[in-house]
């Protein structure tokens, strides 16, 4: 049973709900498709709510049938597909289904929920292959079912989720550490491969930020999680999906390859 949330935690949280604006600033993207895997809540849900402002036709999936309802009833526009991207047939499934609502996919937000935490010792070999499956093989699965149809178009943006801890591995979730690393350098030899035809590819790196998956592995003590960022606060779901915008936008189209941190100051590496 989950525990009852603190009201700073419960506050932060809802925080996700609220509509996003960009102040009148266009993102060049408005008519475009955009497909956002695991996006019923959370990171994901603020993403598309952000393509939903910027003007996309969004389809928007998760697993559970009512969370998912719920967040099509928040959306005006956007497009509930029921899905499981845990793997890669799930992540093909997906992506099919969002062609067959949308058409050809402009834009892919590639996302899926992360693997048990835990520690070294905690895990045999077959725990780490689920964590593959989920982190690694159903990015690649998504991504080789637009980016054909991307190159010919001429036309494509994919912004993969993934974690702080790809830049700087956090204890006690090992598995995620490992699967999103592989992951990431998946993502980093594509961009260079499909540059050329107008496709670009990066990655976004959350740090801490006010989700029930931050209260689910850390606990809903808040302010002392803030305590471990620099700017002294949590990162709001609504700000996230602002910037994971802005890398899907038609302003971001010289930005490729890249792997993009949106942690509060939290990485302290050079790169």
């Amino acid at each position: 049973m989950l525990r009852q949330l603190s009201p700073r935690a419960d506050r932060l949280i809802q925080q996700r709900v609220a509509p996003i604006k960009f102040a009148g600033m266009d993102l060049g993207i408005a008519g475009r498709r955009a497909a956002v895997a695991a996006s019923s809540a959370g990171l994901g849900y603020a993403t598309a709510a952000a393509l939903c402002e910027a003007g996309c036709e969004v389809v928007i999936s998760g697993r559970n049938p009512e969370r998912l309802a719920r967040a099509a009833a928040r959306l005006a526009g956007a497009h509930p597909v029921l899905a499981d991207v845990s793997g890669p047939e799930g992540a093909e499934r997906f992506v099919a289904d969002a062609k067959a609502v949308l058409g050809p996919i402009d834009i892919l937000v590639v996302n899926s929920g992360g693997p048990p935490d835990g520690g070294f010792g905690d895990f045999g070999v077959s725990d780490y292959a689920k964590a593959i499956d989920l982190n690694l093989l159903s990015v690649v699965a998504m991504c080789k079912s637009v980016v054909g149809e991307m190159r010919e178009r001429g036309w494509g943006r994919i912004l993969a989720i993934t974690s702080l801890a790809v830049r700087q591995p956090i204890p006690g979730l090992i598995l995620s550490n490992t699967a999103r690393a592989g992951a990431t350098g998946f993502l980093k030899t594509m961009a260079g491969a499909v540059a050329a035809d107008g496709v670009t590819v990066n990655s976004i790196q959350p740090g801490l930020h006010a989700t029930e998956r931050l209260r689910q592995v850390w606990g809903d003590d808040f302010d002392s999680l803030a305590e471990r960022v620099p700017t002294r606060t949590l990162g709001t779901p609504e700000s996230f999906g602002r910037v994971a915008a802005f890398l899907c936008s038609d302003w971001a189209r010289f930005i490729t390859g890249a792997a993009v941190p949106v942690d509060g100051g939290m990485s302290q590496g050079l790169q």
